[in-house]
């Protein structure tokens, strides 16, 4: 058990790679573009032109707000884009491409930050929409010390083995302008704040910001906007800046910019994030060559090593697609023990016995063991769909221990209700004649059972086909557990069963001979 792993879903090799570059932060639009075009030739080098079907990028920001709700793959600005390859049918493994592009591209592109993105939607919907299935965030209201905080935590993680593509989705290094204003001076002049604003806002990002101007069309009675911006290349310095017009409703003549306020460079936050009014700092990894249950643990060994220095106010949290995982194992795991316990109780009732349904119950350990030796031998990591197909092998193992219990249950009442086989009962013990009867005449639905799930499953089971290993683990828990209980079933419930009424030929002759007939017959509460 301790070496198979665990996973949320197995990785589906969907021909598909998504890969999210971000060069340094400040980068131009058009040398990110250049950038991207030396990175599309190294990919060219590392898969092979028959094997690729298709190779898009998408440079900069999104032009409207729509593609970030529907495509959130961490873009914050001009130096950021995705790069999408479609590989054709009958590929190499997707994931052995992916490993080699970690270790060839940041090689030859030092100071650009690459990760791999979920390519297939299923794995989309695992992450919620987040671009990595770790998330580890920081909230807290001190963004400073919570970016320093990170920026500590971040080399630690990366030690971890099987840890890949480890960043900090935030930066607080975007080259800016900050404008100080001198309000005397302006306030001289008749220049408020506001004027200055909205000035330099109709120069740098468009009159609509401010005033909002539409045009009607006479000729079709609809609406269109009128923007005013000064044009970008006129705006290309600090001194084109430093000349810009500042114009109020008080002053007589416009002002320059710079003659009421000073500029100079500087760094801001590239992105702003927030969680429940907090600020937030993110941590995105993924995983490569390892469970991620593993890896997850060895985040939490980090983050609790990290404790001591947190900054006063700030939180902590591992989340994402973790957390769900965490949470739906135990959710399937408290479940398959109710689902134990349900059988358990509703044969209880069904058989009036304690004990029959105890025989039958005993086997579901041997199913679990086979469904953890197949997923051993085929190097299945333990995953939801394993643990779905665990509860079904339960179902189907108890129908057919249901099966040979209720026979041998009648078998031992004719036993015991013929006199001859109580005289003979010290020889000739009729719980385990009645057992091995069972077994004999029980052997061949039990088979026929197993055998058709277990022949219905094994296409599943092999996994061939475009996201056949989303199924497969299902298919093999369920062989491998139906194995296992199938000689459970034929051979320790019907020697369990002996053994529980092993006892029952006595009580059935003292009833005989007038001393009470409580629990006379298996039938009975025991």
């Amino acid at each position: 058990m301790p070496w198979l792993g665990e996973n949320f879903f197995p990785d589906v090799d969907g021909g598909q790679i998504k890969m999210h570059v971000r060069a340094p932060v400040g980068t131009r639009v058009e040398d990110t573009a250049a950038i991207f075009a030396d990175i599309q030739d190294v990919i060219r080098e590392v898969i092979p032109a028959d094997e690729m079907e298709a190779l898009v990028d998408n440079v900069g920001t999104y032009i409207s707000s729509m593609n970030t709700i529907y495509s959130n793959t961490g873009t914050i600005g001009p130096q950021d884009g995705d790069i999408m390859i479609s590989l054709v049918s009958g590929h190499a493994p997707t994931a052995d491409y992916v490993k080699r592009l970690r270790e060839v591209l940041p090689q030859r592109f030092p100071g650009v930050t690459f990760s791999f993105l979920p390519a297939d939607m299923v794995s989309q919907i695992l992450n919620a929409g987040a671009p990595s299935p770790i998330d580890i965030q920081i909230r807290g209201q001190n963004v400073e010390e919570n970016m320093a905080w990170a920026r500590r935590i971040l080399p630690d993680l990366k030690q971890i083995p099987g840890l890949v593509d480890a960043r900090i989705q935030q930066t607080d290094r975007a080259p800016a302008y900050k404008v100080t204003v001198d309000r005397t001076r302006a306030l001289a002049s008749g220049t408020t704040q506001q004027d200055v604003t909205n000035n330099m806002v109709v120069t740098l990002a468009g009159s609509a910001q401010v005033a909002s101007t539409y045009w009607l069309n006479p000729a079709n009675g609809a609406n269109y906007p009128v923007v005013m911006q000064t044009p970008q290349y006129r705006v290309d310095s600090l001194d084109a800046l430093s000349t810009l017009p500042v114009q109020s409703a008080s002053a007589e003549s416009p002002l320059l910019l710079g003659s009421v306020a000073e500029m100079e460079r500087t760094q801001t936050s590239g992105v702003v994030s927030s969680y429940n009014m907090q600020p937030l700092i993110q941590i995105y990894a993924t995983r490569q060559g390892r469970d991620m249950g593993a890896v997850a643990r060895d985040i939490q060994q980090v983050l609790d090593a990290h404790q001591a220095d947190r900054p006063k106010g700030s939180s902590l949290v591992l989340t994402g697609h973790v957390a769900t995982m965490m949470e739906t194992y135990q959710g399937l795991i408290s479940g398959l023990a109710g689902a134990m316990v349900l059988i358990y109780l509703l044969i209880v009732v069904n058989f009036h016995s304690w004990v029959d349904p105890l025989a039958i119950l005993l086997a579901l350990p041997v199913a679990l063991a086979g469904i953890v030796w197949a997923l051993f031998i085929t190097g299945t990591s333990l995953s939801v769909p394993a643990l779905t197909g665990a509860i079904m092998c339960m179902g189907v193992s108890t129908a057919n221990s249901v099966l040979v219990i209720s026979y041998a249950r009648d078998r031992l009442s004719e036993l015991l209700s013929d006199s001859r086989v109580i005289a003979q009962a010290a020889t000739h013990n009729p719980a385990l004649i009645a057992a091995m009867d069972a077994g004999r005449a029980r052997l061949r639905p039990v088979m026929m059972t197993a055998l058709a799930m277990m022949i219905g499953m094994l296409p599943m089971a092999i996994g061939h086909g475009e996201g056949g290993e989303q199924n497969a683990p299902l298919a093999r828990a369920v062989i491998g557990g139906l194995f296992f209980a199938t000689f459970a079933t034929l051979f320790l419930v019907p020697v369990l069963f002996s053994l529980f009424h092993r006892r029952d030929h006595e009580r059935t002759a003292n009833a005989a001979s007038g001393a009470p007939a409580h629990a006379a017959t298996p039938s009975s509460y025991s």
